[in-house]
């Protein structure tokens, strides 16, 4: 029996309430943007080739890489970057909803771009780019499709990198009006090997399983 493979560098985006932003202060404070960068215990929109399984993040997920060199970037584009954990210019933080984020905004056109597009109400999503840690992702099958045609569940409970958080455009998880995964980008990561071989491995009758 197979394992279902992951995609380097996955991107999702979550629903979890408002992006804040917080406009410069009297005192010589810069803007910020904080939200939810993703949620615990949330299903994903479909996911896949076939757009026939679902993902939720485990609390703990973060837990090992709080400490990485984490930018925070628009639309995930490197060369629109916002601000950075190692200049101390965004903060990362985990609680019982999810992963939580602070980014302190420089003069830049992107900041700029960005902070009108908030205030416009256009953009009210943020994302967030990682790879699973070796043996830090289960599948169950089910026995049946559900009334979705969904017909496994992918939990992810263990980070190996988490590259960046992201305001984006599109959402993927829509528990909340906000916040969610990144669809477009979510259902291009899952359009590898991986895919396939879930798939495959669903239409081959391989329910009720758990793959680690």
């Amino acid at each position: 029996m197979g394992k279902v493979a992951v995609a380097a560098h996955e991107r999702r985006t979550y629903s979890s309430g408002t992006i804040e932003f917080r406009a410069a202060g009297s005192k010589g404070e810069k803007p910020m943007i904080c939200g939810y960068a993703a949620l615990f215990n949330v299903r994903s929109q479909p996911l896949g080739w076939y757009q026939d399984w679902v993902e939720v993040i485990a609390p703990g997920a973060f837990d090992d890489v709080l400490g990485d060199d984490v930018r925070c970037l628009f639309n995930h584009d490197a060369s629109r970057i916002l601000a950075r954990t190692k200049a101390g210019t965004l903060k990362l933080s985990v609680d019982e909803k999810g992963l939580w984020y602070e980014a302190e905004l420089v003069d830049t056109s992107t900041a700029r771009d960005l902070m009108a597009d908030m205030e416009a109400g256009n953009i009210t999503q943020s994302s967030f780019a990682f790879d699973v840690a070796n043996g830090g992702r289960s599948v169950v099958y089910y026995d049946k499709a559900d009334e979705h045609g969904i017909e496994a569940e992918v939990t992810i409970t263990k980070l190996k990198r988490l590259y960046d958080v992201s305001p984006v455009t599109y959402p993927a998880y829509e528990e909340t009006e906000v916040m969610q995964r990144d669809l477009e980008a979510a259902r291009a990561a899952r359009c590898g090997a991986g895919d396939w071989e879930a798939s495959a491995a669903l239409r081959n009758g391989l329910r009720g399983k758990n793959i680690l």
